[in-house]
């Protein structure tokens, strides 16, 4: 072995660019917050209102994010000129998330500015001062389709309030989901965008990884808040110990198969962008269920025993609930097959539902650690067994 002077071992390590960049994992540190502030207002609006209003901000925050991934795959970060662009993307995410607790009252405006300016600062910026082969005409592209969804985003944010800006929002979302889905198409090339230049398989299942390991991590800290800002009983507790076992589980249950072979099914997939849009949406499904869990389980730590409102059921519940209709689906997407123990469970919860009137939060939330637990032992067991092997799409 050489030991020093040596040219080949003397040169600095060059990034991998199938891998996330330490940028990106710093840029992932302001959805943290943003996490946070989304849970913190669901809890102090859980309705069916509330939540589809907090529904539609987190679709906002994940447009935001994905845009991240965006010029992760199709620009070199190692650039000068792409970090203050990524850094920019993060500053004003954290002024969005500042404005979440008013974005339906007197602070609408000033996330809808933000939004929209995160978007046309970037397709701006990296048409002037990024530049490379086709980036200007995407970057017109994705602006002509922004330019579009902002109608009803100021509407929303100068002439309404409450439930209905949310619906005004929804719309506009639904014009840019439709964007990327279609791959932004324009009157003079109906032709999706472009593929990236290098393999997405990695390095985007890794960024969807990490979208979860976020979701994970913010809910975590909101546990842990709910717990050291009430009274140190034997009750809460012994909440909090169940609430973590079931954060625990969640990981487990998503990092079982499909989540560790995402990253082969994407990059052999015959059209892996495709297949990395679609994963990005049921991740989006995974960490609305997350977040959902996460306010379920401060309400667990807040009160563990008493009756169980119906409100409280459904975020108890329908947290899990929607996490596991997401792993079914990234089964799916990933095996072209279902785990049969996830829909059981959902079975298991859906029935649970009927009975939490006569429990109390903390027994409502004993039986979704159990019925969690079933899920990741049948996996244990199924691994052991009869593993499976990812489909090519």
């Amino acid at each position: 072995m050489a030991m020093g002077g040596d040219a080949e071992t003397s040169r600095p390590a060059q990034p991998d660019p199938s891998r996330p960049s330490y940028l990106e994992l710093f840029f992932d540190l302001a959805y943290v917050f943003a996490l946070i502030a989304l849970s913190r207002v669901l809890l102090d609006e859980l309705t069916w209102v509330g939540l589809g209003q907090i529904l539609v901000l987190l679709l906002a925050f994940t447009l935001i994010w994905a845009l991240s991934a965006w010029v992760g795959d199709r620009l070199d970060l190692t650039r000068p000129s792409v970090a203050p662009l990524i850094i920019g993307i993060m500053a004003g995410s954290l002024l969005m998330a500042g404005a979440v607790p008013e974005a339906y009252g007197d602070r609408g405006l000033l996330f809808t500015v933000t939004y929209l300016s995160i978007h046309y600062g970037a397709g701006v910026y990296v048409a002037l001062f990024v530049g490379g082969a086709g980036v200007g005409l995407s970057s017109s592209r994705t602006l002509l389709w922004e330019s579009a969804a902002a109608v009803p985003w100021i509407t929303g944010a100068v002439l309404t309030t409450g439930a209905t800006r949310a619906g005004l929002w929804a719309v506009a979302l639904v014009v840019e989901y439709v964007g990327v889905v279609l791959g932004w198409p324009a009157p003079w090339s109906w032709r999706r965008l472009p593929r990236p230049p290098r393999p997405i398989g990695e390095r985007i299942a890794e960024r969807y990884r990490q979208f979860v390991i976020i979701a994970l991590g913010s809910s975590l800290f909101l546990v842990g808040s709910s717990f050291s800002a009430g009274p140190y009983t034997t009750a809460r507790s012994g909440a909090l110990v169940v609430v973590f076992l079931i954060t625990v589980l969640i990981w487990r249950i998503y990092i079982y198969r499909a989540g560790e072979l995402m990253t082969g099914t994407i990059s052999t997939s015959a059209n892996p962008e495709r297949l990395s849009q679609v994963a990005a949406f049921v991740h989006l499904i995974l960490v609305a269920g997350i977040v959902g869990t996460g306010v379920g389980s401060q309400l667990v730590i807040d009160r563990p025993f008493g009756d169980t409102p119906p409100s409280w059921a459904v975020a108890i519940l329908g947290g899990p609930a929607v996490f596991l209709i997401g792993r079914a689906l990234l089964d799916y997407t990933v095996f072209a097959h279902v785990n049969r123990a996830r829909l059981i469970g959902l079975l298991l919860l859906a029935g649970l539902a009927a009975a939490t009137s006569l429990l109390p939060p903390i027994m409502v939330a004993l039986a979704v650690m159990g019925i969690l637990a079933y899920i990741a032992t049948s996996n244990l067991i199924q691994t052991l067994v009869k593993p499976l092997d990812p489909v090519t799409r």
